[in-house]
């Protein structure tokens, strides 16, 4: 697994659910990857209205996105849940035979970070 680009960003104060969009901007764009190009997406948000937000922002389905789960089934403390879901998304796409995946999610009110991985076959 290799790590291509990280993001991170802030919005307006108790505007939380729409961190993760800049966020994943910033990422994709250091990455010199497009949406388009993800094979796999995981989110570690503690609300559906955030992936629903992201959905509709980034141009994906939200039926695409966190396969095997979420931090909605799981749970939501930031550590254990987000390593998991990395953790996830690697072997997802190591079945997958490699590809691109994004993980992200927001954090304290108004922030969201977010990593771009690819796997090769």
């Amino acid at each position: 697994m290799k790590l291509l680009a990280t993001g991170f960003a802030r919005v307006s104060k108790a505007r939380m659910p729409k961190a993760p969009v800049p966020a994943a901007e910033m990422a994709l764009a250091d990455a010199g990857v497009s949406i388009t190009e993800v094979d796999v997406i995981k989110t570690h948000n503690p609300f559906a209205v955030n992936d629903a937000y992201f959905a509709r922002r980034m141009g994906v389905q939200v039926k695409d996105m966190n396969d095997y789960g979420s931090s909605l089934i799981f749970g939501h403390p930031q550590g254990p849940t987000g390593a998991r879901l990395i953790a996830e998304m690697v072997e997802e796409l190591r079945l997958r035979g490699g590809g691109t995946g994004l993980f992200m999610g927001c954090a304290a009110g108004d922030s969201g970070a977010a990593l771009i991985v690819r796997v090769e076959d």
